[in-house]
């Protein structure tokens, strides 16, 4: 909950800060041509997709926050516990502008204001945290991290000998009669 509530925090303060200090459409370099602020209000999800169903967007991020709120007793990894809690944020983060920005409630345009000329999209820390979450949700699945924060480990594949050797059947050993003493001198 703390990093979610830190980068739902972050992600309004930065959005504020911008409707204060940028005019809608204002480039201003931050840290030269790499990375830029360029204020836009975007309707629709990733890259301005869907600009007309910016209710549905609305309804499924309300679904995404239920969801994880909901799940969120089964993690006992503070890996883990991070992964949504980055989700959560940056879910709720652009839902507050979906459900509190004009035009009106449920259909309002998420401020958007960080661009890398070198990508197609406008973002911002909501969506940083949501890529953020979905980088360590990466990892970590890759990684075999369990929700408990246990790690499956891989069993080793046989090789050819051993693989042929655990399919022979086992002899049976040899019993020893009690009159047979060879073996003990």
């Amino acid at each position: 909950m703390v990093v979610a509530a830190a980068s739902i925090i972050i992600d309004q303060i930065t959005k504020l800060l911008v409707v204060q200090n940028l005019t809608l459409g204002e480039v201003v370099p931050v840290v030269g041509d790499l990375i830029q602020f360029h204020f836009v209000k975007n309707s629709g999800a990733a890259f301005s997709i869907g600009n007309a169903y910016t209710w549905i967007f609305s309804i499924l991020a309300a679904a995404v926050t239920v969801f994880i709120i909901w799940f969120a007793r089964r993690i006992r990894s503070y890996a883990w516990a991070t992964v949504f809690g980055l989700l959560l944020g940056g879910t709720i983060g652009n839902l507050i502008d979906r459900l509190f920005k004009e035009p009106g409630f449920g259909i309002g345009h998420v401020v958007d204001f960080i661009t890398i000329p070198l990508l197609p999209a406008i973002f911002n820390l909501a969506d940083v945290s949501i890529t953020a979450a979905m980088v360590l949700f990466l990892i970590l699945t890759i990684r075999g991290v369990g929700l408990d924060g246990t790690r499956a480990v891989a069993q080793p594949k046989p090789s050819a000998e051993s693989a042929s050797a655990e399919s022979a059947p086992a002899e049976p050993a040899a019993e020893k009669s009690p009159e047979d003493h060879s073996e003990q001198a």
